[in-house]
């Protein structure tokens, strides 16, 4: 099943889309947020569909796509989860999954333009699978526990400022994920039941040109690892949000420039969708 939200940002409506068809998803919820997705999103939808009480939307194709999930209370993300964006960073892949945070409101429209940060020379982009969760998450038995807590998967970019990142961070890579806008997310929250997570194709271009081309089955830590070892450290609250890592072909690689004003990033994860973001330059006073 896929949920969406639809319309001017701050005022999105949720929806699932049933085939080539779009239905509102008020009757059932007044949002795709943590409560809906703790209390069987799937199963309720589905009657509803099967009851006629969703009302179609039929320009849903003339409205903007926002983030599929509403604010999550928490934005945590996997570092160098694939060993040759390790090594293309620098790093030797790593022994223990590495975490930083990125804050609620990086979290946009899939196809929201994006704003280089002030005095940034080093925008970069970084397609990652996201996986949302589903059911509140803390001190995980084994690592088979974590897929009942997981409600789906998304597209995410997580657009990172590799100077604020890497130095003037501190030590601490999350100056450099934290602008505003920085991980626009979706277009679909596809639910877990429809998703082999480590069996997707991800890609990258930036205006037309390919850049990465990788598949989640090269994570050093997959989906349930991931979601387990978080959960020894942090309680996951259902909507809270996890990006899984990027593979090799970034600009931090060397081998491709910074994004500039004008340019356009495209993202897409096979079976979870399509994103593309126009990057402008910061103006004062917006």
């Amino acid at each position: 099943m896929k949920f969406a939200r639809l319309g001017e940002a701050g005022s999105e409506t949720p929806v699932v889309i049933d085939g080539d068809r779009t239905f509102d998803l008020r009757p059932v919820t007044s949002d795709v947020n943590g409560d809906f997705l703790a209390d069987d999103p799937v199963g309720r939808t589905r009657a509803a569909l099967d009851a006629g009480s969703l009302p179609e939307i039929t320009d849903a194709a003339s409205l903007r796509i926002g983030s599929p999930i509403a604010r999550p209370s928490a934005v945590i993300c996997i570092g160098q989860n694939y060993a040759a964006h390790a090594r293309e960073s620098g790093a030797e892949p790593p022994t223990v999954p590495i975490m930083f945070l990125k804050t609620p409101n990086t979290v946009v429209g899939p196809d929201d333009t994006v704003t280089i940060p002030r005095g940034s020379e080093k925008t970069d982009w970084e397609v990652e699978l996201g996986i949302v969760i589903g059911t509140r998450t803390a001190y995980l038995d084994a690592v088979e526990d974590a897929a009942a807590h997981i409600a789906g998967y998304v597209v995410a970019n997580d657009v990172s400022e590799r100077t604020f990142q890497m130095e003037v961070s501190g030590g601490q890579w999350s100056k450099g994920k934290i602008a505003f806008g920085f991980n626009p997310t979706g277009p679909w929250l596809v639910t877990a039941d429809e998703v082999d997570p480590q069996n997707l194709r991800l890609r990258s271009w930036v205006n037309g040109e390919p850049r990465q081309d990788s598949d989640t089955s090269d994570m050093i830590f997959d989906v349930h690892t991931i979601v387990h070892h978080l959960s020894q450290y942090v309680t996951l609250e259902p909507g809270d949000l996890i990006l899984t890592g990027t593979p090799q072909g970034v600009a931090f690689g060397g081998k491709f420039p910074y994004l500039k004003a004008g340019d356009v990033v495209e993202v897409e994860i096979e079976g979870l969708g399509h994103q593309r973001q126009e990057f402008v330059a910061w103006e004062a006073g917006k």
